[in-house]
């Protein structure tokens, strides 16, 4: 078992790099095709990170849909859909939404110190509450999923988890999906935050793949290959 699980972030966002607007409305990103290409994902995984905001905001379910894919996570002694996890600065968490409310799967939600007591009080009977001490770490929350014994990890968002896990260098690949509109918003949610990154000008990483799905486009590239090479 490696000291922590190989990470794969998928995003979705316009073509001006927002992942949503500012409407009540969910913003469809992708199309039938690529959220089966999601599904897909999803079922190769032990399991899936979504910020507390995702969670709030989104409300997402992060279950395998496809009845295919189910059975055969169960015929190899799987739960039908990965584990679930979040990160949560305030531990204020709402145990009724489908993160929580659906699915017969682990769902685990780190917090700093200070926020523990409020989210074990709020989930604690509906999910695994860690205390990851003074400040929740990328790093940290990896190493206590390896321990878990969570060897593949998918991250969905939003724009802060985003930023923290490619930010420490933490993304093994990143499956971006672009979508051929624009928000035109500056103040809607984007697909990450100011941050140093080590994938910059002098550090580019490698494209492994463009796919035209429908009306979209998949880049799948690797962080890492720039550095290791």
């Amino acid at each position: 078992m490696s000291d922590r699980p190989y990470v794969l972030l998928s995003v979705a966002a316009s073509i001006d790099g927002y992942i949503d607007d500012n409407t009540d409305q969910r913003l469809l990103l992708s199309n039938d095709e690529d959220f089966d290409r999601v599904d897909d994902v999803r079922a190769g995984v032990d399991a899936i990170l979504v910020g507390a905001n995702t969670i709030r905001r989104d409300n997402p379910r992060l279950l395998v849909r496809s009845d295919d894919r189910r059975k055969a996570r169960l015929n190899a002694g799987q739960t039908e859909s990965p584990i679930k996890v979040t990160i949560s600065g305030s531990g204020d968490l709402d145990p009724s939404s489908k993160f929580f409310s659906t699915g017969d799967v682990e769902k685990i939600v780190y917090v700093p110190s200070s926020a523990a007591a409020k989210a074990n009080e709020q989930v604690g009977q509906v999910s695994t509450v860690v205390d990851a001490g003074e400040t929740v770490q990328p790093d940290h929350v990896l190493r206590d999923l390896a321990k878990r014994g969570v060897a593949r990890l998918m991250v969905e968002g939003g724009g802060t988890i985003h930023t923290q896990f490619l930010s420490a260098g933490l993304a093994d690949e990143i499956h971006l999906v672009v979508a051929p509109f624009f928000v035109g918003d500056s103040t809607a949610p984007s697909f990450v935050n100011d941050a140093a990154f080590p994938q910059n000008p002098s550090n580019r990483m490698a494209l492994a793949e463009v796919r035209q799905i429908g009306d979209v486009v998949l880049l799948r590239y690797l962080p890492k290959a720039a550095t290791d090479a």
